[in-house]
């Protein structure tokens, strides 16, 4: 069976430029393989990447021998779900993109956590005024 988002749906694919995901296939798929949970689907935000190199984890330099071009404000990226809460924590969490976050992601990260963070925007914009 395959992961659910968040929401109890279908996962949608997070972002495929740059490629994403534990298993660079474009989803927050997690799978058995991922013990760090590369779980949610965030927007990348000046201060989010600014917050995760200040804690050890550089997402902004280009690590080619990891096949990693490196991230800029706006790219969308599968992040660890214990990095992103920790981002929260100092207030700097990224937007996320609820449709494409692993379900997997609610075992550390309340759903209305993520939910006042989401960026999604719904298939059907006919009921919006």
């Amino acid at each position: 069976m395959s992961e659910r988002n968040v929401l109890g749906g279908e996962l949608e694919a997070c972002g495929t430029d740059p490629m994403t995901g534990f298993h660079r296939d474009g989803t927050c798929t997690v799978g058995p393989h991922d013990v760090g949970l590369h779980a949610v689907c965030a927007v990348m935000t000046e201060e989010f990447l600014a917050h995760q190199r200040a804690v050890g984890n550089d997402l902004s330099t280009p690590r080619p021998e990891w096949h990693f071009p490196g991230l800029v404000p706006g790219d969308r990226w599968c992040v660890v779900a214990a990095r992103w809460l920790q981002a929260y924590a100092a207030g700097v969490a990224a937007p996320v993109v609820l449709a494409a976050t692993s379900e997997r992601a609610l075992e550390v990260v309340p759903l209305e956590v993520l939910e006042a963070h989401s960026v999604d925007v719904p298939p059907d914009l006919s009921g919006l005024d």
